[in-house]
């Protein structure tokens, strides 16, 4: 039997919002209220939420070589005592205004892979930290047409500085079950493949 939520969106509301800092990213401070499970209303409740937009992500896959494109760059927020900073991620990038997913998905791949996906297949949308931050990701899987494999690539004035590597299905699987994929959303998008890279595999060749 399914699981089916007790409250919905009218079950919530926001009392108050304003700015609490504006710079590369926007925190709100936010008083707000909800029902409780044991009935009536929670007290006023101050709450600090990070806003930074959607995101959109994408798992290249070449399915005549059996390899996904993954690319490296520097996290400030991986620096954590002797653990590396540098992580091994699908690409992704933040939605825009008046962008849609798909063009996401194209820009960010030739900009930070230099690299070119035609079909794409929706893995999972999810929201990666939901009691501090408001950012949706959604995750696509895109057949690889093209790809700058080995080369640094990033926008010079973002500050980025992009390594792109293909890496084997079979060795990016074991990565994972070694718990050497650290980061969430690349997490996501690999143990969807490892329950359907044999079926995308069939439909692409």
């Amino acid at each position: 039997m399914a699981v089916e939520l007790r409250f919905g969106a009218q079950d919530g509301r926001i009392l108050d919002s304003t700015v609490a800092y504006n710079g590369h990213f926007e925190m709100r401070k936010l008083t707000l209220e909800h029902r409780c499970f044991g009935g009536g209303w929670s007290p006023p409740l101050v709450r600090e939420l990070f806003e930074r937009g959607d995101a959109v992500g994408v798992l290249p896959y070449d399915p005549v070589d059996d390899t996904v494109v993954l690319i490296e760059q520097f996290r400030p927020g991986a620096m954590r005592g002797d653990d590396s900073p540098w992580m091994l991620e699908l690409i992704a990038g933040v939605v825009e205004e008046g962008e849609d997913d798909h063009e996401v998905v194209h820009r960010e791949a030739m900009e930070e892979a230099g690299c070119e996906v035609s079909e794409l297949v929706p893995i999972a949308s999810f929201i990666p930290s939901a009691g501090a931050c408001s950012e949706q990701v959604r995750l696509f899987c895109g057949r690889v047409s093209r790809a700058g494999i080995g080369g640094v690539h990033g926008l010079a004035e973002e500050g980025e500085d992009i390594l792109v590597h293909s890496v084997p299905r079979d060795e990016v699987l074991q990565m994972v079950a070694d718990d050497r994929i650290p980061n969430g959303h690349t997490l996501i998008a690999l143990l969807w493949l490892q329950n359907h890279g044999e079926q995308l595999r069939e439909r692409w060749c």
